[in-house]
């Protein structure tokens, strides 16, 4: 014998679930992104200062364009603000090693305002000895 139950009315019930679900599922996801940002952020600071780093090894090369070529790179991924440091501070024929420093504030580089990198600053710094230094 089937007993028979009757429905319950539940019209607010998928409304409420998801007003206490959403909430954490945008922290997880927003957060996520800005992980991935930040992760993108180091990964292109370490390939521009050895991209830099080789352009200023090469003979001839000038400081200018060790700054332009590791600036260009950082730009492709759209960084702010970036501090850096060329040394020494005019490349010629005697010198001997290239060094390129990145400093990278994460306040101003982030999608969205959050504590998870707020205050932290990336820093990335090669030395590559030049051509033809002895």
């Amino acid at each position: 014998m089937k007993l028979k139950r009757k429905a319950r009315r539940r019209t607010g019930a998928t409304a409420v679930e998801f007003a206490l679900v959403a909430p954490l599922l945008f922290l997880f996801f927003f957060a996520a992104m800005e992980f991935v940002r930040v992760a993108m952020i180091r990964h292109t600071a370490d390939n521009a200062v050895y991209e830099g780093c080789r352009m200023g090894i090469i003979p001839g090369a000038t400081n200018g364009e060790v700054r332009a070529e590791t600036l260009r790179i950082m730009n492709t991924m759209g960084v702010n603000s970036v501090g850096l440091t060329v040394t020494p501070g005019a490349i010629n024929s005697a010198t001997e090693e290239v060094t390129v420093r990145l400093e990278i504030p994460l306040d101003s580089n982030s999608f969205v305002p959050n504590q998870f990198v707020a205050g932290r600053t990336i820093v990335r710094e090669l030395t590559l000895r030049r051509e033809g230094a002895r």
